[in-house]
């Protein structure tokens, strides 16, 4: 993983973004890594994937031989 220092993402934040459009960019300060620069594109995919992941966990864990509506369960659900 490439990593940049404070210093360096303030003198050139544009490139740091560049950096950081297909794999996450390790921000460090004093050799310690602070935080994380994620590109939009690469943000909304683990967003994306994330709740794709808790819906098929709740639909796992939904009991639906206690007559559940499947229709119901997705409105609550929100999906």
């Amino acid at each position: 993983m490439s990593s940049v220092s404070i210093s360096q993402l303030k003198t050139n934040p544009a490139k740091a973004i560049r950096e950081a459009a297909d794999f996450p960019l390790a921000v460090e300060n004093r050799n310690k890594i602070e935080a994380y620069l994620v590109g939009s594109e690469l943000y909304e995919k683990l967003v994306s994937y994330i709740e794709d992941f808790i819906d098929r966990k709740d639909i796992k864990d939904t009991n639906f031989s206690k007559g559940h509506d499947f229709e119901d369960v997705a409105k609550e659900l929100n999906l």
